[in-house]
């Protein structure tokens, strides 16, 4: 059987999008190669861990001299490990999920992105993801696109109608009558959220309710409130993963009845808000630097039969096909996203036909099985054409 290492920093018990993929992406590979993973998996020091990756990595090519393909699971990792270009024979590829190629800092553009090209092979999340490699000077012939899958499985949980309740006891919110929307992730600029409670909000009705969840703080520390202010501040924002629209948002929140965030929320309780929500919004704005590489939690929300509303940029395309498990707006546009919550929650049937197409259309096409043969596809045309 061929033999193949994946090398992962986002894996469990971290728990996330990318912890989720990389696993199941190993999980899978394991059918049909013998496969050999260093992780890491959230014990010791992360940077320990980065500092001892070529040692481990060396020391598993000794031991198992038949790899014939090492898979690097984002391009952070690629570029911890851009010795192994000049100190194996063996194809290296390199998945990049959008932030990991488009970060805007001038050095990684000019120093690193050009050695991350001279890889074997690169997967990337969506047809979005893949043009900004080609634009940065990766070999198309050698660039390919594998959309990330989702757990289709969480369309079989069952709706459990004690989530108003919970809503009302522990958040005091009361959804009875109401119409709902809901968002999820990390407040920053890039996902809209500030943008549509102050634009999009006002021109709906007060029965329909935003329901937002993710990590967020009543207030940002020291250096989140003062590090957009030193140089390279939008940097730093992206490199650390600062919520760099969380002021706005809670700005906002004081003054907008009908819209609400409930932080982060146990996972099921997550299931249980899509099934909930008449539509699931995400109405991304574009920000320079920081694009949509995918996003995987419209994929969440449809497989738990919720219609998605998204705005039609990046690699959000790959993710929602407009007319299919959801419908594709103009970003900014505040007048066309109320023209269409108004058009789909006046019509309910209409509404859940779409949805119930909606969950079947991911299913058939963003499981698991269909990425994991995605590289395998990838897997062996780079292992056929080094033998």
């Amino acid at each position: 059987m061929t033999e193949i290492l994946c090398v992962t920093h986002k894996y469990p018990p971290s728990i996330g999008g990318m912890e989720k993929q990389s696993y199941e992406l190993i999980a899978g590979l394991g059918k049909y190669y013998k496969t050999h993973v260093i992780a890491y998996q959230n014990s010791g020091n992360k940077t320990i861990w980065f500092t001892l990756l070529r040692a481990k990595i060396e020391a598993m090519l000794k031991a198992y001299p038949g790899i014939s393909l090492i898979h690097l699971n984002d391009g952070s990792m690629g570029a911890a490990s851009l010795w192994l270009q000049k100190s194996t024979p063996i194809p290296v590829v390199v998945t990049y999920h959008g932030l990991d190629i488009t970060f805007p800092l001038a050095i990684y553009q000019r120093r690193i992105v050009p050695r991350l090209a001279q890889y074997a092979g690169a997967i990337c999340v969506s047809a979005f993801t893949r043009s900004e490699c080609i634009s940065r000077g990766f070999n198309e012939a050698n660039t390919f696109t594998v959309r990330n899958g989702v757990d289709i499985e969480m369309g079989n949980i069952p709706p459990d109608p004690g989530i108003v309740e919970k809503l009302k006891n522990r958040y005091g919110i009361d959804v009875t009558g109401k119409q709902i929307l809901l968002a999820t992730g990390r407040p920053v600029k890039r996902k809209g959220f500030s943008w549509f409670i102050k634009h999009v909000m006002p021109l709906l009705s007060e029965d329909t309710l935003l329901l937002m969840t993710g990590p967020m703080k009543d207030e940002p520390s020291f250096l989140e409130k003062n590090i957009s202010s030193l140089p390279g501040g939008h940097h730093l924002q992206l490199l650390l993963g600062i919520a760099s629209d969380a002021g706005e948002v809670n700005e906002l929140l004081k003054t907008t009845r009908n819209a609400h965030h409930l932080g982060s929320i146990p996972y099921n309780d997550l299931l249980q808000l899509f099934s909930l929500a008449d539509l699931f919004v995400m109405p991304n704005i574009q920000v320079d630097g920081d694009e949509e590489g995918f996003g995987l939690v419209a994929l969440e929300a449809s497989i738990r039969g919720t219609y998605v509303l998204a705005a039609g940029i990046e690699g959000i395309t790959d993710a929602v096909i407009d007319g299919e498990n959801g419908s594709l707006l103009p970003t900014g546009d505040a007048q066309a996203w109320a023209k269409k919550i108004k058009e789909l929650l006046s019509d309910k049937p209409r509404l859940a036909v779409l949805s119930e197409k909606g969950k079947h259309f991911t299913r058939a096409n963003y499981s698991w099985n269909n990425m994991v043969n995605g590289y395998k596809e990838v897997f062996d045309k780079l292992i056929g054409w080094q033998s």
